[in-house]
């Protein structure tokens, strides 16, 4: 177990250094919360971490979180979201995925493997039976508060690139559709499906 807030290594967004670096960072700050499925608190005491480390660590985990969200832009999930919060808007897939970083990195990548894994995360089942929605908007701003509180200033412009991939075509269809979801994410379907 690490002591002190965990330390980017420099110039290190697209290794594997600066992601593990990144889920530490969100482990660490689930574990503070002492709530580990509250993704706004995890989102506030993750900003708070970072903020005293050098401001090239904190662009760095600006560039990490967006190549997370790209990579978590997949028609399977937005389905998912779309049954799990009873509609999804495009700004609320971003939450949605927003929300799912919080939620560290073994549950990220089971979901971004196997969309209807997110089924057997007890935080979702508990949010369906509440008629919760599951979105964090603030976790898209992580960065940019942590580098506000660490500078002063804004994160600079340019510091990030984004490139999301083309959505599955065979995902083009209406997602108020169940039977053609429910084949595709049987347990998210039979779970928020009445």
């Amino acid at each position: 177990m690490r002591s002190g807030p965990a330390v980017a290594p420099a110039g290190s967004s697209g290794s594997p250094e600066g992601r593990a670096w990144f889920w530490d960072l969100i482990e660490e700050a689930r574990r503070d919360t002492g709530s580990p499925a509250d993704a706004v608190k995890t989102v506030s005491r993750a900003t708070t971490l970072p903020a005293a480390r050098n401001p090239q660590e904190i662009i760095a985990a600006q560039q990490i979180l967006w190549d997370l969200m790209a990579a978590s832009c997949r028609a399977p999930l937005w389905a998912a979201a779309y049954l799990i919060n009873g509609g999804c808007s495009d700004d609320g897939f971003d939450y949605f995925r927003g929300w799912l970083i919080t939620q560290g990195r073994t549950a990220f990548e089971q979901v971004i493997a196997d969309t209807d894994q997110l089924a057997g995360l007890r935080v979702v089942r508990q949010a369906v039976a509440d008629g919760r929605y599951l979105e964090c908007e603030d976790t898209l701003g992580v960065a940019r508060d942590a580098y506000r509180n660490a500078t002063g200033e804004e994160l600079p412009d340019g510091t990030v690139t984004i490139r999301y991939p083309d959505l599955d075509p065979d995902w083009k269809f209406d997602f108020d559709d169940t039977s053609r979801i429910a084949p595709r994410l049987p347990r998210i379907t039979a779970l928020c499906v009445n």
